[in-house]
């Protein structure tokens, strides 16, 4: 049975999904209405439920789910950027990351689910209304006892040390690389996300004037394929350029 103030999504015959959070009350939920939350409370993941003379199926919401329902206010990065970055970066359960911008927290969200539950994730924001919608997405994810947000500049110095890994998203990652190498421990990580070449050349030049090593810079390209009874062909809406990744470790004291 599902317990109560566990997340949930309902999820129509046409795909589209709604989030809820179990309670034995009547419940509003955005985009659907008023439904009875007993309902969602007797019931198993995978189980259906009617809703207004509509059948919903009620599953445990993923990463993904999370990042397509969430609230905007800055643009996040995409899912075929972010998921590379705890990989590259070899993070994993306990692992203590810092951010640099909160964005709308998508990032975010994606780094506390590969270091939850036993790691953390110190989030940097200098502006108060992203640090607010980013605070909103993560509360409904089910990591936030994984997070602190800290509001400040990691370009002015970063309080945690001995970290396994730095991810700046911030227009001028550059300009906290000297504060990243202060914080990482010895084979820790630095990652930065910039949308343009420029701004790419000067965070590899930093990062070797810094000393970091083991240097890797890329972009990820992704494109959707169409299945149908027909054939199979790509879709036409390719989701091309978006930024570009640049990697690199610690190696030395």
């Amino acid at each position: 049975m599902i317990e109560e103030g566990t997340r949930v999504i309902l999820i129509d015959g046409k795909g589209t999904k709604h989030f809820a959070v179990a309670e034995r009350k009547m419940l509003e939920v955005r985009r659907l209405g008023t439904i009875d939350g007993t309902a969602i409370c007797g019931s198993s993941f995978g189980d259906d439920i009617a809703v207004a003379g509509h059948s919903f199926r009620i599953m445990k919401p993923s990463v993904m789910d999370i990042l397509s329902q969430m609230d905007r206010r800055a643009q996040i990065i995409s899912p075929k950027d972010s998921f590379h970055i705890p990989m590259h970066m070899d993070l994993g359960c306990g692992s203590r990351v810092v951010e640099a911008g909160a964005g709308s927290g998508g990032l975010t969200i994606v780094l506390l689910k590969a270091v939850a539950p036993a790691g953390t994730v110190y989030t940097y924001e200098v502006r108060e209304d992203h640090a607010k919608v980013a605070e909103r997405n993560v509360g409904r994810s089910d990591f936030a006892s994984c997070w602190q947000l800290r509001m400040g500049d990691v370009c002015q110095g970063i309080e945690e040390t001995d970290l396994d890994g730095v991810v700046l998203d911030i227009p001028n990652p550059w300009d906290a690389l000297p504060a990243a190498a202060s914080a990482l421990r010895v084979g820790g990580h630095v990652c930065s996300y910039v949308p343009n070449a420029n701004q790419l050349e000067s965070t590899v030049r930093k990062m070797r004037e810094v000393g970091f090593q083991d240097l890797f810079a890329f972009e990820t390209l992704q494109r959707e394929m169409m299945v149908h009874d027909r054939g199979v062909r790509p879709s036409c809406d390719m989701l091309g350029h978006t930024g570009y990744l640049a990697l690199a470790r610690k190696m030395r004291q």
